[in-house]
């Protein structure tokens, strides 16, 4: 494992319980960082933070909710009054349907936790990382926000949002130290793959070059990276974990 240096510094993992989440708050605290786990499954989130030690602590938070997310941040800042990077990657990938079949209810909540749950937490945490002068966002978005994937509409428009929202922000922070970027990761194996079906995840894999899926932990290497100082001049930018899957 190749040495980043998080020394003293703070993240916020949203979706920190489980998945790229957990694996991400992992390698923070393995370059000398420590985290606060956003999750809605409170006793999860406990529990990861009991399994990554010292280091870590968890936050209860709806982030699909602005009045929870906002609560999550009042507390996040009594257990750390100075927080140095928000990680975005709580999300849901919602059913596999054709997009007129596809239930309305479904797609606004993909919508509700992928996009505005992202959207509320950049505009929370924002003012704090202006504030300081100094901060980095992460937003994990997915290749299927570039290319599209077929009975994933809600889950590809939501990604492709996650996109436009980091080059916009990227952009409104740019005379700051502030650096916002996005990673577009082809599918990794992770518990979200339960909410897929076999044949879309085998429709995933043949879309990949190199025949494998991803590792949470080679999502969590370029987060981590991009979560330290040494990422000073990327900002609104997009960075490809495909597997050679990406085009453009």
């Amino acid at each position: 494992m190749n040495q980043l240096d998080f020394k003293s510094r703070h993240a916020v993992v949203t979706g920190g319980a489980t998945g790229l989440g957990y694996a991400i708050a992992q390698r923070l605290i393995a370059s000398g960082g420590s985290v606060t786990l956003w999750d809605r499954d409170e006793v999860g989130a406990n529990k990861a933070a009991a399994q990554l030690g010292a280091q870590a602590s968890a936050v209860a938070v709806d982030v699909a909710q602005h009045d929870s997310v906002r609560s999550a941040v009042a507390a996040t800042l009594k257990i750390h009054p100075k927080v140095d990077a928000l990680v975005n990657s709580a999300g849901i990938t919602g059913p596999n349907v054709k997009v007129w079949d596809y239930p309305v209810a479904d797609w606004k909540q993909v919508m509700d936790v992928n996009l505005t749950g992202l959207f509320l937490c950049c505009r929370e945490w924002a003012p704090h990382l202006r504030a300081n002068d100094y901060g980095r966002i992460v937003n994990i978005a997915s290749v299927a926000g570039k290319d599209g994937n077929p009975n994933a509409s809600a889950y590809s428009a939501s990604k492709a949002a996650v996109i436009a929202l980091t080059k916009s922000l990227g952009k409104e922070l740019a005379d700051t130290g502030v650096r916002v970027n996005c990673v577009t990761p082809a599918a990794v194996k992770t518990a979200i793959f339960d909410q897929m079906s076999e044949q879309h995840i085998q429709f995933m894999l043949s879309k990949i070059p190199m025949g494998r899926f991803g590792t949470p932990e080679e999502v969590a290497a370029m987060v981590a990276w991009l979560c330290t100082e040494d990422c000073s001049f990327s900002t609104g930018a997009v960075f490809d974990l495909s597997g050679g899957r990406s085009t453009y």
